[in-house]
């Protein structure tokens, strides 16, 4: 099974959006889906500090700052 994992931080604007679009492409693709804050481990905030949300599709990086749900529909359905 496919799997996406959101990383966010509270009071972040485009990774609502992104978690939206996220659980909008479940009506249509099977996958798990996780969400990471990244203001839970200090490693994290240092490496995604500037770049939520960011967004892994089977643990590899697909999107940064904005998630195309055309774009994501397609890697899903690879």
């Amino acid at each position: 099974m496919r799997s996406v994992v959101l990383y966010t931080k509270a009071g972040c604007h485009l990774c609502d959006v992104a978690k939206r679009v996220i659980l909008d492409a479940r009506a249509e693709v099977d996958f798990t889906f996780s969400e990471i804050d990244i203001t839970s481990d200090a490693e994290l905030f240092e490496e995604h500090k500037f770049d939520v949300p960011v967004v892994e599709v089977d643990g590899r990086r697909a999107f940064k700052h904005r998630v195309d749900a055309r774009s994501l529909l397609a890697r899903l359905r690879q």
